[in-house]
Order: structure tokens, then C-alpha cells, then sequence
């Protein structure tokens, strides 16, 4: 138990003189000085020459110091220090201990100094001397060479720049404008004489305003966005080329006298409406189709108003009901954006219209208007002509079928369709000579006719006129008559045989011949 006792306090013992040990250690003067001095001899700049004295002797100095000192710092004291210096910072003191009693000195250095001023202060028994440039040096220093900057940028600007008094003089200018005067003007250009003349407008709206100069010997002009600012020292303005902007709004201005050259021999009218939906283009054949003003057209009216103005000339169809006669307009508009608009149109004074609407590049839409009264006139007196032989083919009393070339039924009649008890036009499908001859077959007794009439319809040679005789199968006969028609077509047709007439001899024998 005692020799536990003894450990505990041999422990307590070491621990004790090892904390006195590192508290010797941190605070002896050596380690003190040697942190004082790393601060003291941080400068405001690299190059500041700094130097630390404890009493007469130097202790420590900063890289700019250097030269100062020499090779070696032995035998360097404060009165070396005062030798070299006394003449470009007068007023250096005779002994350190001077500035414990005043406090910090900041001298003035000479012509002769290289650096502006001398700051000598007393810091806990460390004399430091730093000589360094003055605050006032380096503010102008920085404004000088901003001032230097500033001066390069507009000199060197891209652009013209000048100051013009008020009477109208070029007091100054930059290199741009320089090269532009002497490009126009020649070498020997008078730079105080304005290049641009006419600054009246710019300088009293105080906006850019567009400003033209003429090119010696061609009827070009250069042009040019001005902008002025009232200064102390007269009008600063500026000048930004243009004429790229110029070329492309030329460029374009043909481009649309092109396209309304284009539009004017064009036998569809032509609306173009912009993304606000007003009226921007128009061709004049749009005024002759739907009788609207020109004047009214010109104004560039809103979409909505263009067609009410056509409801109300009665160039368009009559709404069923007014009231959604907006929201009608919503969709068509919808539609014509995404290209799916497409109407014909039946006016009161008997025109039709097909009017067809197509999206156009930045939200425009596009209206077309084509007159097609006399497609749709000639297509019904077409329709009406083919319904008109259809009902005189359907008075026969022979079965009528009529095959294309390529073998497909283009025409029967009500006969055939009786007699064969099948109507090929409620068919979706279409209704080849095969299928028929399928038919024809399957009704009649057997006979190679229905294999020559497929020759017959599909072949190209020998279409000569031709018949036969074949037999239903309820014993009932009938003559089969097959005619070549107009482009390659084949005309079939069956009736009852009359029986007091005989068939003609040459008739016979074609089928004789045909039938080996």
C-alpha cells in the first residue's frame, strides 16, 4: 500500500516539472522576440524595407532591406542605419529611445528617397522602420493608370468616337474616327471640322437617331446609329455602324416588293395575318374575290374584323347562330394555325369558294381564297350527265357490264343486276372479270365462254366483236355479246334470243371460228 502511494506522488512530481518546463520554454525571450519579429517585419508591400532594433542593435530585417544592409548584418546599428538615411529623410532621430517618448514619426523622404516616407515607431522595446511608399502616391499611381486604361479603350473603340463644341468643332476624337475622316475626306482632312454634319435631332431627342454620309464618287452612303451626351467639354457622341442592318432592311424591303409582285399574278387571293393577327399582306386578286375596299384592307385590320367585314358584304357563309360566331372564329383560327383549316364556302350569289388556312414562321397565319365555281359547275353537270345515262342504261332491257382494261367492273346496269341478282356498287370491294365470270359461271350451264371473255377483257390483239349462246340454268337461254369499247375497254351484254330472227351468217361464223 505505501509503494502505491509512492507511484501516485513520483507521477504528480513529473507531471508537475514538465508543465514548468513548456512554461519556461513558451515564455523565455528568445521564442518571444523571434514571433515579434515575423509581425513586425510584414510590410504593406514586398518591396518595403523594414527594419527591427532592440535598443542600438539590429535584431532582424525584411527582404527589401537588404540592400541596404549588405552581405552581412554585423556591426549594422541604428547609427548605420541613420548615416545612410539622414539625408533623404531628414528629421530621422538620433537614438531609438526618442520615439518611446513621442511615439510614431512619419517622414517625408527627399527627391533623392526611393521610397516616399520613412514610419519609425517604438513597439514594446522593438524599435521598426519602414520605408515605403506614400498612400497619396499609390492612389494617383492607380488613377493614372486607370486614366492610361480609360484613354486606350475609347482610343483603341472599334466605333467612332469624338467631342464636339457647341460651335460645331471636333475638339477631340479617337482613332476610329480618325481613319473614317481620312477614308472620305482624303490625308489632308481637317479633323475640327465635323464628319457628321447633322447632329440636331440626336442631340435634342437624346435618343440614337439614324444618320447617313455619303461615299465620294458613288451614289452609296454609309450609315450610322448617332447618339450624343452633354458633357462639361461640349457633345460626346458616338457612332455605330449600321449598314449590315441597313443591307438586310433593303434586302428584305425587295424581297417583300418580290413576293407582292409574285402574289399579284396569282389567281388565289392571299391573306397574311401576323402574330397579333393583323392584316399584313394582301395581293390585289383577295380585293376582286371578296369585294372588300382597298382602303379598308391598307389599314391592316385584326382578323376578327376581316371577317365580320365579310359576313357583312355576304361573302361568306351565314351563321346558323350569331352568338357563337366568336367562338367559331377561336376555332378556325386554332385550325388554320396547325394547317388543318380547309372549307368550301357556297355564297348567296351562287360562287363557291374553296378558303384553306396554313401556318406561316413567328405565329403568322396564312388565308387563301381561290374561286371554284367553275370546277364544282363543270363537276355537278358531269355528275348530273353521268346520272342521266346511268338512269337511260337502266331502262334497257339487256344486262349491261363494262370492264377496264385491267379487268375492274366500271359500269353495270339495273338489268344486270337483276338478271345476275348482284349489285356491284354496294360493294366496297371492287368487282374484277374474274368475279364476275365467278357469277356467271355458277348461274349458266358449262361453256368455255366465260374463259375466253377473261382472255378477251385482259388481252391487247384481235378485239374483234363477238358472241355466243349460253344457257341459265333454269334452261331459260341467252345471248352473250362481247364489244370492244374506247380505251381499252370490254362492254358485255346478255338478252333473251328473238326467236323469229335468225343470228346473220358472218356473226355465226366469228363464233364459229373463235370457238375452233
Amino acid at each position: 500500500m505505501q509503494n502505491i502511494v509512492s507511484i501516485e506522488w513520483l507521477v504528480l512530481a513529473t507531471l508537475c516539472v514538465a508543465t514548468a518546463a513548456v512554461a519556461v520554454w513558451w515564455l523565455s525571450p528568445a521564442v518571444g522576440q523571434k514571433g515579434m519579429e515575423h509581425d513586425l517585419l510584414t510590410g504593406d508591400s514586398r518591396t518595403d524595407a523594414v527594419f527591427l532594433f532592440d535598443d542600438a542593435n539590429l535584431i532582424g530585417w525584411s527582404t527589401g532591406a537588404r540592400k541596404f544592409i549588405g552581405d552581412t548584418a554585423d556591426g549594422f546599428s541604428w547609427a548605420t542605419l541613420r548615416d545612410q538615411l539622414s539625408r533623404s529623410y531628414p528629421g530621422l532621430p538620433q537614438s531609438p529611445g526618442f520615439l518611446k517618448d513621442v511615439g510614431p514619426l512619419v517622414l517625408s523622404g527627399t527627391s533623392t528617397a526611393e521610397s516616399h516616407e520613412a514610419h519609425c515607431e517604438w513597439i514594446d522595446g522593438i524599435t521598426r522602420v519602414q520605408l515605403r511608399r506614400s498612400a497619396t502616391e499609390a492612389k494617383d499611381k492607380a488613377l493614372d493608370q486607370e486614366l492610361t486604361t480609360l484613354r486606350a479603350a475609347v482610343h483603341q473603340a472599334p466605333y467612332p468616337v469624338w467631342l464636339q463644341s457647341e460651335e460645331d468643332e471636333v475638339t477631340w476624337s479617337n482613332l476610329a474616327y480618325d481613319n473614317l475622316s481620312q477614308k472620305l475626306r482624303g490625308r489632308n482632312v481637317d479633323f475640327a471640322d465635323p464628319l457628321f454634319s447633322d447632329l440636331s435631332e440626336p442631340m435634342t431627342s437624346g435618343k440614337a437617331e439614324r444618320i447617313s454620309i455619303p461615299l465620294p464618287d458613288s451614289n452609296k452612303k454609309l450609315w450610322y446609329n448617332i447618339s450624343t451626351t452633354e458633357t462639361e467639354a461640349g457633345w460626346l457622341c458616338h457612332a455605330v455602324d449600321i449598314n449590315a442592318v441597313v443591307d438586310a432592311e433593303v434586302a428584305q424591303r425587295n424581297f417583300v416588293q418580290t413576293l407582292a409582285k409574285t402574289f399579284a399574278q396569282l389567281s388565289i387571293g392571299l391573306a397574311i395575318f401576323d402574330r397579333n393577327r393583323q392584316l399584313v399582306l394582301f395581293n390585289p386578286v383577295l380585293i376582286d374575290l371578296t369585294a372588300l375596299p382597298a382602303n379598308f384592307l391598307s389599314s391592316r385590320p385584326n382578323l376578327l374584323s376581316f371577317f365580320d367585314r365579310l359576313r357583312d358584304q355576304r361573302m361568306m357563309p351565314e351563321p346558323k347562330n350569331y352568338t357563337s360566331w366568336r367562338h367559331q372564329m377561336a376555332d378556325l383560327l386554332e385550325a388554320a394555325a396547325e394547317g388543318r383549316y380547309q372549307e368550301t364556302w357556297s355564297l348567296p350569289s351562287g360562287s363557291v369558294y374553296s378558303v384553306s388556312g396554313r401556318p406561316h414562321p413567328d405565329g403568322a397565319v396564312a388565308f387563301l381564297f381561290e374561286d371554284i365555281t367553275a370546277e364544282i359547275t363543270l363537276t355537278r353537270q358531269f355528275r348530273s350527265e353521268l346520272e342521266m345515262g346511268q338512269s337511260i342504261m337502266d331502262q334497257m332491257d339487256e344486262a349491261i357490264a363494262v370492264f377496264a382494261n385491267d379487268g375492274t367492273m366500271t359500269f353495270s346496269n339495273k338489268a344486270y343486276h337483276d338478271l345476275w341478282q348482284m349489285d356491284p356498287d354496294a360493294s366496297f370491294a371492287k368487282v374484277s372479270v374474274v368475279d364476275a365470270c365467278r357469277v356467271w359461271q355458277n348461274m349458266c350451264a358449262a361453256t368455255p365462254t366465260w374463259g375466253e371473255l377473261r382472255d378477251f377483257v385482259g388481252g391487247r390483239e384481235n378485239r374483234d366483236q363477238w358472241w355466243t349462246h349460253v344457257q341459265l340454268r333454269n334452261g331459260n337461254p341467252l345471248i352473250c355479246k362481247v364489244s370492244p369499247v374506247q380505251n381499252g375497254a370490254t362492254m358485255v351484254t346478255f338478252r333473251a334470243p328473238a326467236p323469229s330472227i335468225a343470228p346473220p351468217e358472218q356473226e355465226r361464223f366469228k363464233i364459229t371460228h373463235q370457238n375452233g
